[in-house]
């Protein structure tokens, strides 16, 4: 039997953490079967894991530390070595996991299988370290990438690709804000004139067979169209 397979995509400020810490508070910290859970993160700075930018320190403090999930069920990345080793790395795991299936397989690309993946999408579109225009939205043999560059520091991360997160069974999307409302627009309005699909990260989030789900406020929803009935759903 697969286990459930929590994936973290999100650091400790962002909005996705707002939904995550209903899990902290009851009924769910102490109904939810936490030794199913197996947590890995959708993306992840290289920097030391005591860090402040450090997304492992900030689910840490701000989830882990306050639930029962087992700390051999946590995998982080190594950060004793280059950004490059520690992608490789962790895709290794992952594909371990895999053979001995703990995580489920697509039956569309062979890419791993998660049952959730928590996203955030920032001003200009992004989620996990997938920016746009960036190379890494064109990986679609790994299941894990590096970058170097990135538009907003610190600048080396490593990220899963967007054949692994399409894959996953469950996305849970979130944006708050008003300075999110026109990435948002972007990302589900059905008529966007002359957008480059790389333009818009978090518009090429579409799960291949799985479900899609938005949970955004009303100040990151001011730009939508309420005739959008082709749209994601969104909470």
């Amino acid at each position: 039997m697969l286990y459930y397979c929590f994936i973290w995509g999100i650091s400790y400020q962002l909005d996705g953490f707002l939904l995550s810490r209903k899990l902290c508070e009851a009924p769910y910290n102490k109904t939810v079967d936490w030794t199913k859970w197996y947590v890995f993160w959708a993306d992840e700075r290289a920097v030391a894991k005591n860090h402040v930018d450090s997304n492992y320190k900030q689910t840490k403090d701000g989830f882990l530390s306050k639930v029962s999930i087992l700390n051999s069920h946590v995998y982080s990345i190594n950060d004793n070595v280059t950004v490059e080793d520690a992608a490789g790395e962790y895709e290794f795991a992952i594909r371990q996991m895999v053979k001995i299936r703990i995580i489920g397989v697509s039956e569309i690309n062979d890419c791993p299988k998660f049952d959730l993946i928590l996203l955030s999408m920032g001003p200009d579109g992004h989620v996990a370290s997938l920016f746009p225009q960036h190379p890494a939205l064109e990986q679609k043999e790994e299941w894990v990438t590096y970058i170097t560059n990135s538009p907003k520091p610190p600048p080396e991360r490593i990220t899963f690709t967007l054949p692994v997160i399409n894959s996953a069974s469950n996305v849970a999307l979130v944006a708050t804000g008003e300075d999110k409302a026109m990435a948002v627009h972007l990302a589900i309005a059905d008529a966007t004139d002359g957008l480059d699909a790389s333009s818009s990260p978090a518009r090429m989030i579409q799960p291949t067979d799985g479900k899609l789900v938005w949970f955004i406020d009303k100040p990151a929803a001011s730009v939508l169209d309420a005739g959008n009935s082709d749209s994601p759903r969104v909470e």
